[in-house]
């Protein structure tokens, strides 16, 4: 009886609201059909899958799929290739959409900062099969990127086909095309600032690198800490169709992640529990990144996703 007024508060809310509850249950479907209810297909890492049986049928084996994963060969080079490629594109993307927003949100001159925006964003409108088929045309042998070396008296280098450059050209190419799209984010921060603490602050006397270290920095910190903790919650996601496009037999060594592994050994060899099991392991550790991060981003800054 005693949540009764509470119950009755709740349907009077949801009737006079709802026209907005009823455009929310599109998102809603939406989510539950593409997003919880294929969820079951997880109880496929501790079965023997087999076609003909269905996920229902397929008789249950526990964690055999997962032993075999960490005890394989593949786990260490998998292991540490995805935390690599995940860790230098946190360490060199991430910060350059904070650093061009700075740089833009220095521009006084209205047109050239509009004109310089939109070449930015540019790189993000193109399809990531066609990044990789110009970076290919542009780093063999006789492409562009190896004429303007070979001109200048350097060597051909195949850039794809060397363990030594993969990384970095994996890097830069991420660099170009997500930097000005992840800069309108912050440049948004930056337009919710207190313009009164700039003027207080030329008063003052300091200097536009005092006011970006003083002022600035601490005005969108909440901003990029937030894409900080989602970044990381992504961490061991690395980019997997730039990935399937730029690898080969020859980088393995170097740029075989566990996604593109989930990929060979789903689709291709058609082994759909062990793939699952290593999605798995791949989704539980991203969940457990997110979580403490989050956490750690609570104690320490009082910022938090949850």
């Amino acid at each position: 009886m005693t949540n009764r007024p509470a119950f009755q508060s709740v349907i009077k809310n949801i009737k006079r609201r709802r026209w907005l509850y009823i455009m929310l249950l599109p998102i809603l479907a939406y989510y539950i059909i593409f997003s919880y209810v294929p969820m079951y297909g997880v109880t496929l890492a501790f079965k023997n899958y087999n076609p003909v049986k269905g996920i229902l049928g397929s008789p249950w084996i526990g964690a055999v799929h997962f032993r075999d994963f960490f005890n394989s060969y593949y786990f260490a080079r998998l292991l540490r290739n995805t935390f690599l490629l995940s860790f230098y594109n946190l360490l060199f993307s991430f910060p350059a959409p904070i650093i061009l927003a700075l740089l833009l949100n220095e521009i006084r001159i209205i047109k050239f900062k509009r004109v310089t925006q939109t070449i930015v964003y540019l790189p993000h409108f193109v399809s990531v099969i066609v990044v990789c088929g110009m970076m290919v045309d542009f780093l063999t042998n006789d492409g562009m990127i190896n004429s303007i070396i070979a001109f200048f008296g350097g060597e051909r280098t195949s850039f794809l086909m060397e363990l030594s450059t993969f990384r970095t050209v994996f890097v830069i190419s991420d660099i170009w095309q997500t930097m000005g799209w992840g800069s309108i984010i912050y440049l948004a921060a930056l337009t919710g600032i207190d313009m009164e603490l700039y003027d207080a602050a030329k008063v003052d006397g300091a200097s536009r690198f005092r006011q970006l270290v003083h002022i600035t920095l601490p005005g969108i910190l909440s901003t990029v800490i937030i894409m900080f903790i989602l970044r990381c919650g992504q961490l061991f996601n690395v980019g997997l169709d730039k990935i399937l496009n730029l690898y080969n037999p020859a980088t393995y060594e170097v740029a075989d992640v566990i996604q593109s592994f989930v990929y060979r050994r789903g689709l291709l060899e058609m082994n759909f529990s062990y793939a699952t099991a290593v999605g798995l392991f791949n989704s539980v550790i991203n969940f457990t990144l997110l979580v403490t991060v989050n956490q750690i981003s609570r104690k320490t800054q009082e910022t938090s996703l949850f």
